[in-house]
């Protein structure tokens, strides 16, 4: 498979509550990492989502900060009883985005 990534995705220990944007509903979604970048995250959801629609994220690192950003679910993958999205992240600071190269300099230093 061709490699289409910006950035090198990180395998991490973070959890993610996501939230769909276009919906009156306020349903928050818990998800589990699997993979994370500075451009976008993999992540595995037992509810179906709707490919290309956009949802609130709130990450929370290893360290328990915070980030809280927009993604666009750009792929899926049946996983089992699971799906496997792959989403983009829409508006992230660059503050954020600098907190996920940080843990990228420590991740490649312990390998």
């Amino acid at each position: 498979m061709e490699e289409k990534r910006r950035a090198k995705r990180l395998i991490l220990n973070a959890h993610v509550i996501i939230k769909r944007l276009d919906s009156n509903r306020n349903d928050r979604i818990p998800v589990d990492v699997v993979d994370l970048s500075k451009t976008g995250i993999g992540f595995k959801c037992a509810q179906n989502l709707e490919l290309h629609s956009m949802y609130e994220a709130e990450i929370v690192l290893w360290t328990k900060e915070t980030i809280n950003c927009f993604i666009n679910i750009e792929r899926s993958t049946p996983d089992g009883n699971e799906m496997h999205y792959g989403a983009s992240f829409i508006g992230m600071t660059e503050h954020d985005a600098c907190k996920i190269d940080i843990y990228s300099m420590f991740h490649e230093n312990d390998a």
